[in-house]
């Protein structure tokens, strides 16, 4: 399904921006002992290429299709973990929303191609803003060496971010307080639903705001209780939660927000020039926000589905 470049604005907000060998057989033994039992013999195989490996998300998440810097921002963020967390497999189709700079993509979009999956991009609406329309043309370019990757629209007036029961899974990664913002975030749980398969899974990762705190959907943070009701209201079923992205040093009450925090490092409110009076060691030294991560499911049964 594809769209005309009327999407993906949240690419402007951030720059957009290795395959290793499997042991080959004989490093335990194993291949010398089955040639023996079957007769083949050390000419036979000695002009046999081995197959090349395809890459494991351990080896993309370091590998050199990311954009510089990505990389360093693996201590946060814990990509592995995390999607091993949700149940990632490379032949899925997978739609991640909002993808912003890209930096999930180049490590999702690659091992989806690989494996034979899809990888699917629902930006936002770019509207008449000639910076996003380059962004998104820059991040287009980008996702052509990874295969056919299709880019959708997640926007308040948008159809869906996918074929209806086509998708297995659905991320997105810090993104739930802008549709709060919007005052689309129903909205956008509900095209989630409409998108996964029955059995498909939605993995939600947000900064974190603490419980015994008013949510007033400003400064990024967000109670990790208001997210789950929110999937709940949409029809998921709510499956665990995990602490893979947690911060403890994380206070929740900086001056300008979540933004404050690395890698924004903000010293001023948004549009003001940086304040260079602002000391922004001890933000620094927080590290990234703290994150819930939320692994939902849309109930098997959905949609008139039958259980086998």
């Amino acid at each position: 399904m594809k769209h005309a470049p009327s999407l993906l604005a949240l690419i402007m907000a951030g720059a957009l921006a290795a395959c290793s060998a499997e042991t080959p057989d004989g490093a335990d033994g194993t291949a010398e002992s089955t040639m023996a039992e079957t007769g083949t013999s050390d000419e036979t195989t000695a002009d046999m290429e081995p197959a090349a490996s395809s890459p494991t998300l351990e080896d993309l998440v370091v590998g050199d299709q990311r954009p510089d810097g990505h990389a360093d921002r693996n201590q946060y963020r814990n990509p592995v973990e995390t999607l091993e967390f949700f149940g990632i497999e490379p032949d899925m189709t997978v739609v991640e929303v909002w993808p912003g700079g890209g930096w999930y993509a180049h490590i999702l979009a690659p091992y989806l191609e690989q494996g034979g999956g899809d990888y699917i991009a629902a930006g936002f609406e770019i509207g008449d803003s000639e910076n996003a329309r380059r962004s998104f043309e820059n991040f287009q370019s980008a996702m052509a060496g990874y295969g056919d990757v299709d880019f959708t629209v997640l926007s308040a007036g948008s159809d869906g971010i996918a074929p209806a029961g086509s998708a297995d899974m659905v991320l997105t990664f810090r993104n739930v307080h802008n549709w709060m913002g919007g005052g689309f975030a129903d909205k956008a749980f509900a095209d989630f639903y409409a998108a996964l398969k029955p059995g498909g899974t939605l993995g939600v990762v947000e900064h974190r705001l603490p419980e015994d705190r008013e949510q007033f959907g400003e400064g990024g943070y967000v109670k990790q209780s208001a997210v789950i009701a929110m999937a709940e209201r949409a029809g998921f079923q709510f499956v665990e939660a995990s602490e893979i992205n947690a911060n403890p040093a994380d206070t929740a009450d900086h001056p300008f927000g979540v933004w404050t925090l690395p890698p924004n490092n903000r010293s001023s409110n948004y549009g003001e020039e940086p304040d260079p009076e602002f000391d922004s060691s001890k933000y620094m030294e927080i590290g990234e926000s703290d994150r819930m991560t939320l692994k939902f499911t849309k109930p098997v049964t959905a949609d008139g589905a039958m259980l086998e």
